[in-house]
């Protein structure tokens, strides 16, 4: 990933990230924009409190077509009534109008805290302000990626350039999330930008795919916001024939980076984490399908205990076959090889489910690394999958009692 390039060097994409006053001294306000109409794509939170501006980009990106995101930071605008309903729509009705184009083609996103009036008149004239300074110069770019920031301290972006049937293609992405992570498609929101040309329901089952891989295998805290979304859109400004069922040249290509774009954003997300000390990445091998072993991560990276024991350097295997035997996933205990430690240094702590002598002291070692490394073979299959989560640390907690006040 180039982490130089962003957003406005993707055909055709503008850019802009401006302070709007909902936030105190931080960018709030962040607007993408594609200079034709793109396919689209997204994913959705499946909180059961759905925000209003998750509702609204549901309904206009249900044609598959958009050409602008509009996003504010410092207000989620999520159990806010009829007020932020009308917000949300006043959003994008005022993007449209400043931009000349159709309102549906207007995507909206909103986060931060839960419950707040919706500021809608602040953000309107914001976005009157700040349409007109659209740019493609890369620091329009990074000032769109810190605009959508809460508690993250830095922007997670990311650009890659490949090829597609012989054309060069740009893609580009950003995302914020810190706490509230746990997606199921936290508070965590993607967006995803290509000079791609692919059809907007193949995109669709594409993103699907790519976010099952990425962001639905992170976890912080175990909270899947009411806020969470990813989206992406293809301006087709790369001019490569347009890409309309899995079979055409270049569709794997596409995928591929699209897949590694998500991955990495995802992983920023969680070395972000909030309090984290230690990034985790969770590896199931030999699964008996690759369900089974996405939902072991998931229950295993979520555990409160497996997290405090990372925390604690404690080489506790038990808390993470406790763990997985919690996820209501039938496997053979007594087939199941179980490896803790760094990056470089893995050690076996189960053979065949048989514990492994070890040195305590030497493990305690290996778990003060930053990065550290859990991976269950199971024997009982060919599927696999990875995940990524952190420890449960102190900060953490002290950070999630006074988030308010």
């Amino acid at each position: 990933m180039d982490m130089i390039k962003n957003l406005t060097n993707v055909r055709g994409i503008k850019c802009w990230g401006a302070h709007t006053g909902i936030k105190s001294l931080r960018r709030d306000l962040a607007i993408i924009y594609s200079d034709v109409v793109a396919s689209a794509a997204g994913v959705f939170t499946q909180n059961k409190v759905t925000a209003a501006p998750v509702d609204l980009t549901k309904k206009h990106i249900a044609d598959g077509k958009a050409q602008a995101i509009v996003i504010n930071a410092g207000n989620a605008n999520a159990a806010t009534g009829e007020q932020g309903r009308k917000g949300a729509e006043a959003m994008a009705q005022t993007m449209a109008d400043e931009l000349g184009i159709d309102k549906e083609l207007v995507l909206v996103s909103s986060t931060g805290i839960i419950g707040e009036p919706f500021p809608t008149d602040d953000i309107v004239e914001g976005i009157k302000e700040n349409a007109k300074k659209l740019s493609k110069k890369s620091n329009a770019g990074s000032f769109a990626a810190n605009a959508i920031l809460t508690t993250d301290t830095y922007p997670k972006e990311g650009f890659t350039e490949f090829d597609v049937d012989g054309y060069e293609v740009n893609m580009a992405g950003i995302a914020k999330g810190s706490g509230m992570i746990h997606p199921n498609m936290a508070t965590m929101l993607a967006f995803v930008v290509t000079d791609a040309a692919i059809e907007s329901g193949l995109l669709q089952s594409m993103v699907k795919e790519a976010v099952d891989k990425s962001f639905n295998m992170i976890t912080v805290d175990g909270d899947t916001s009411t806020n969470d979304m990813v989206l992406v859109l293809a301006n087709g400004k790369a001019h490569n024939d347009i890409i309309k069922t899995e079979q055409d040249p270049g569709y794997d290509n596409l995928k591929e980076n699209l897949e590694e774009m998500m991955t990495h954003l995802a992983k920023q997300i969680v070395s972000d984490g909030e309090g984290a000390s230690k990034f985790i990445q969770y590896e199931v091998k030999n699964a008996s399908s690759i369900d089974t072993a996405r939902k072991l991560i998931r229950e295993i990276s979520d555990s409160t205990l497996v997290k405090a024991a990372m925390f604690g350097r404690d080489p506790n295997w038990g808390r993470i076959i406790g763990a997985a035997g919690n996820a209501g996933i039938p496997f053979d205990y007594t087939k199941t090889d179980l490896y803790i430690g760094s990056d470089k240094n893995q050690v076996k702590m189960l053979d065949q489910g048989v514990p492994q002598p070890f040195d305590r002291n030497m493990m305690k070692k290996l778990l003060r690394e930053s990065h550290i490394h859990i991976t269950l073979d199971l024997h009982q299959g060919e599927a696999k999958a990875v995940g990524w989560g952190t420890d449960l640390t102190t900060d953490y907690v002290m950070f999630n009692s006074v988030y308010t006040t």
